[in-house]
């Protein structure tokens, strides 16, 4: 039986087309994924991301334990602050990506995948052994994303009013808590805007807020769109346990100072680095019409072949786009097999829209 939010009731009221993900029934869209997207490109949308897994991290071994099941050193976090990171596996795989927040001294939220939700929470627990620290699910929580250039304005009023005002003044991985309430600015995007965990017994009343404030439901089709554009990764489908950070272009969120700093897969992640690159992760845009697709076969004359990991048409920049494990390399030209064709396409840096600003040189944003 598929889990639900406790939004359900009210996506179906709205008449989502509703469709399973990671064990859970999730809005797909309601009426159109295209004007979801733009919606958050060039207002404001909300999401049901009350399938996330939260857990809270509390006591005087918490700062250890994240410190070794994190590739990134939550050591650097001040109170508000957060980071986006990695655990990893001995073989330096990823067991899932999540973000950390620092809520004060000794005590952190975890929020991590869906998909992975037992898998974390088993591992945190194994390595959380002999450690003077709480782990605890928040299962009692939900989760709304808010973004897009006016999310910040249509959300203030419905945030409780002890949280308006050091909300309106986060930067980008800032939080700001009270009781049970967290606004954090991250999101799965591109754009600005909070991501806001609640008790799940007041998050139909926020929803329907923000609702009032002409902030649109958007689905998961819209999301995974959003995502694309700005190169972030989904896990198992950018990466998994046999792959690692160098394998999804994640090497930026490994902190390797300080030195005697020894997280999970730290070793075996230093050796294939000494070994030298043996991965290009990229973003590939289509030059002519079509879609790209995960799994489509990619090839550089004279150097090999490459995969899609992730791919779709890209509403903000009317092209197709893709990311790629390619063969390493400085070239800008490629060819993806569309079906039984071979398509030219461009490599790019892993990311093509940013705040609704196209990063791919030569094409503009569709205003």
């Amino acid at each position: 039986m598929l889990h639900k939010t406790p939004l359900h009731q009210q996506h179906l009221d709205a008449h989502g087309r509703m469709a399973a993900f990671c064990g859970w029934e999730l809005p797909l869209h309601f009426g159109s994924q295209i004007e979801e997207h733009h919606a958050v490109r060039r207002d404001a949308g909300m999401f049901d991301v009350s399938h996330m897994t939260l857990t809270d991290l509390a006591g005087a071994g918490a700062w250890d334990l994240l410190g070794r099941v994190l590739a990134n050193d939550v050591g650097r976090l001040r109170p508000g602050q957060a980071a986006y990171g990695c655990l990893l596996n001995e073989r330096a795989g990823i067991v899932d990506d999540a973000i950390i927040y620092r809520v004060d001294s000794d005590s952190y939220r975890l929020v991590s995948n869906a998909a992975t939700r037992e898998r974390v929470r088993a591992w945190l627990h194994w390595h959380a052994q002999g450690c003077a620290v709480t782990l605890a699910p928040r299962d009692d929580l939900a989760m709304v994303a808010v973004q897009g250039p006016a999310a910040r304005a249509k959300a203030a009023s419905c945030l409780p009013p002890a949280l308006r005002r050091d909300a309106a003044g986060l930067a980008s991985f800032e939080s700001v808590s009270f009781g049970d309430w967290q606004v954090a600015c991250t999101g799965y995007t591109g754009e600005d805007g909070y991501e806001v965990m609640l008790p799940r017994t007041d998050v139909q009343v926020f929803w329907q807020c923000l609702e009032g404030a002409g902030v649109r439901p958007c689905g998961l089709g819209a999301r995974d769109t959003l995502r694309l554009e700005a190169g972030m990764r989904l896990y198992g489908t950018d990466m998994d346990e046999t792959l690692t950070p160098l394998d999804a272009g994640l090497l930026w969120t490994v902190a390797w100072q300080p030195e005697d700093r020894h997280f999970v897969g730290r070793d075996a992640l230093s050796k294939r680095r000494l070994e030298g690159e043996s991965v290009r992760f990229a973003g590939l845009v289509l030059e002519g019409p079509g879609v790209l697709r995960q799994h489509q076969k990619v090839r550089i004359e004279g150097l090999g072949e490459g995969t899609v990991t992730s791919g779709g048409f890209s509403p903000t920049l009317g092209r197709g786009i893709a990311l790629a494990r390619l063969p390493p390399g400085a070239y800008a030209h490629c060819q993806v097999q569309v079906r039984e064709t071979w398509r030219e396409a461009t490599v790019v840096k892993p990311c093509f829209v940013k705040l609704g600003q196209s990063l791919v040189e030569g094409i503009d944003a569709i205003r």
